[in-house]
């Protein structure tokens, strides 16, 4: 997905909550990279200048889906 169809699709989406977990959604899905996330996410004002608090709220939504660690038995 480019830049352009993403911007088009965030027009359709009414409430900015959606529109956030949308944005978040193509990352999670390899659909856009990081670099357009965070620049989407700028020009909206979703973030201030630095991306450490769009980090922080990558890091504990992605956590939700994070994988069980599965114990290792050494011989």
């Amino acid at each position: 997905m480019n830049r352009e169809e993403l911007n088009w699709l965030l027009q359709t989406v009414k409430d900015g909550a959606d529109a956030e977990r949308f944005v978040l959604a193509q990352f999670e899905r390899g659909r856009i990279s990081f670099q357009m996330m965070a620049e989407i996410a700028r020009e909206r004002d979703w973030i201030g200048p630095t991306a450490n608090q769009f980090m922080t709220t990558v890091t504990r939504q992605s956590n939700e889906y994070a994988t069980t660690e599965l114990p290792v038995a050494f011989a």
